[in-house]
C-alpha cells in the first residue's frame, strides 16, 4: 500500500483562462506559468502548481481534481483494484472517491513536488528520492542541489 506524501497540485475549472489569470494576478501579483494554451494554464508555485482549465458553462465538471502525491503510485493502483475501485489505465492513475471527487495520484519520485529530508524521515519515508527527469526539472528552477537525490 502506498503512503500519502502531500498535495502536488489542484485543478480548477474556470470560464476564461485570461480572466482567471487576471484575477490571480490581482491577488498575487505577476505569475510564473509552467505552461499555457487556450484551454489551460499552469500557475507555478515552485515545486507545486494550480492548473486552471477552461470549461463551458453548460458542460459537466470533468477537469476539477486534486493531485495527491504518494510514495508508490503502483501500490496505490493495486490497492484500488483490490478494493474494486475503478482506475484509469497506466501510466496515469486517476480514480473517483465514493462522492465523485477526482483524485489524480502521482508518484513523489516523478514530480517536482518536494519535501525536506527531515520531513520525509519524520513521515517514515527517509531516502525517498527522485527520478533523473524530476531532478532535472527541479535543478532547472534552482530548487535542487546538484548532488540532491
Amino acid at each position: 500500500m502506498g503512503h500519502l506524501v502531500g498535495i502536488n497540485h489542484v485543478a480548477l475549472e474556470v470560464g476564461s483562462i485570461d480572466e482567471a489569470l487576471a484575477f490571480w494576478e490581482r491577488l498575487f501579483g505577476p505569475l510564473t506559468l509552467r505552461g499555457r494554451s487556450r484551454s489551460m494554464a499552469f500557475v507555478d508555485m515552485g515545486d507545486q502548481f494550480v492548473a486552471l482549465m477552461r470549461r463551458e458553462p453548460e458542460s459537466r465538471d470533468v477537469h476539477r481534481h486534486v493531485g495527491i502525491v504518494v510514495d508508490d503510485k503502483e501500490a496505490v493502483r493495486a490497492a484500488a483494484v483490490a478494493a474494486d475501485i475503478g482506475v484509469s489505465p497506466p501510466p496515469a492513475l486517476d480514480l473517483h472517491d465514493p462522492w465523485g471527487n477526482l483524485l489524480q495520484i502521482v508518484d513523489y519520485r516523478e514530480v517536482q513536488f518536494t519535501k525536506a529530508p527531515e520531513i520525509l524521515a519524520g513521515m517514515g519515508l527517509a531516502g525517498l528520492g527522485k527520478t533523473d527527469a524530476a531532478l532535472a526539472e527541479l535543478r532547472a528552477k534552482g530548487l535542487a542541489q546538484p548532488g540532491h537525490s
